[in-house]
């Protein structure tokens, strides 16, 4: 004899699809694919992004990089700074810069606020604020907003031109254009172990999370972070011989091979010539031979 079938209870989120007509479960699905296409339209918009510069051979963009870092230091006027900046930030969108990554400008950022709050006291010139017997002057204001606006378009540049690149292709650049072979290897090997280095820092920080160590100023924090640099610089010692045993494994001369082709076009002719003219209008407008209006 079959059991007669038992009432099914209704739940709060039944009794909603119920009256609104939609199946059980259809609305959370609805609000979590809202969310996740809101999450999917905050990571197009500050997430990483497409290299616009790609295109361009990593060479040509080294040099500009070079060429445009040292027009932009070589400048002693605010406007042609602040246009240089400006410049540098549009380099630093086309070459796919997220804003994720500009928080590594936070430290610069904190340099740059001191030296506003200190150069103003430092330079002789035109009273703009006096505090007691100290007195801040107009040509301290004008310098250090220089050296703040001078300093971020170089990085800027630095980000877009070849932050973007990678390691990789960076060093096969450097060494297409002339740098010597060791050197390339010394930069190659340098930043992959920086990486390195960090993974195991962070490895050793949280085994010293995990034992309940909080760093305080007394003797035991110290001496434990002195036993902490030390074993760092011991681990990266081995790790060092271990990728140097693992090259020579794998038959590593001390020679390094180029893997990537570059192929110079005609685009990156024109794209540095026309460079080289334009710093080379800047730079004459910087020292007051061209007007700009």
């Amino acid at each position: 004899m079959a059991e007669p079938p038992t009432p099914k209870q209704t739940g709060p989120d039944q009794a909603d699809s119920a009256r609104s007509g939609t199946a059980p479960g259809e609305s959370a699905q609805g609000d979590l694919g809202q969310t996740a296409s809101g999450i999917g339209l905050l990571e197009q918009a500050f997430g990483e992004r497409s290299d616009r510069l790609a295109a361009f051979d990593p060479r040509a963009r080294v040099v500009l990089a070079v060429l445009f870092a040292t027009t932009v230091v070589s400048l002693q006027s605010l406007t042609m700074a602040a246009l240089a900046l400006g410049a540098a930030s549009l380099v630093a969108w086309l070459g796919g810069v997220s804003l994720q990554r500009l928080r590594h400008l936070l430290p610069l950022e904190l340099l740059m606020v001191v030296l506003l709050l200190t150069l103003p006291f430092s330079v002789p010139g035109t009273p703009l604020l006096q505090l007691g017997p100290l007195v801040a002057s107009a040509e301290g204001l004008g310098l250090a907003l220089l050296i703040l606006l001078k300093a971020n378009a170089v990085v800027l540049i630095l980000f877009g031109m070849v932050g973007s690149l990678g390691p990789g292709p960076t060093v096969h650049a450097l060494a297409g254009l002339g740098m010597p072979t060791k050197l390339c290897q010394l930069l190659w090997l340098t930043l992959r172990q920086i990486e390195l280095v960090g993974d195991e820092y962070r490895r050793m920080r949280l085994a010293m999370r995990a034992r309940a160590f909080v760093p305080r100023s007394d003797r035991h924090s110290w001496n434990a972070l002195g036993w902490l640099i030390g074993m760092l610089l011991v681990r990266s010692l081995a790790r060092g011989q271990r990728v140097a045993e693992a090259m020579r494994c794998r038959g590593f001369d001390g020679q390094l091979r180029l893997l990537q082709r570059f192929h110079w076009q005609r685009c990156d002719t024109l794209v540095l010539v026309g460079a080289l003219t334009l710093l080379a209008a800047v730079l004459l407008a910087d020292a007051g031979v061209v007007h700009v209006l």
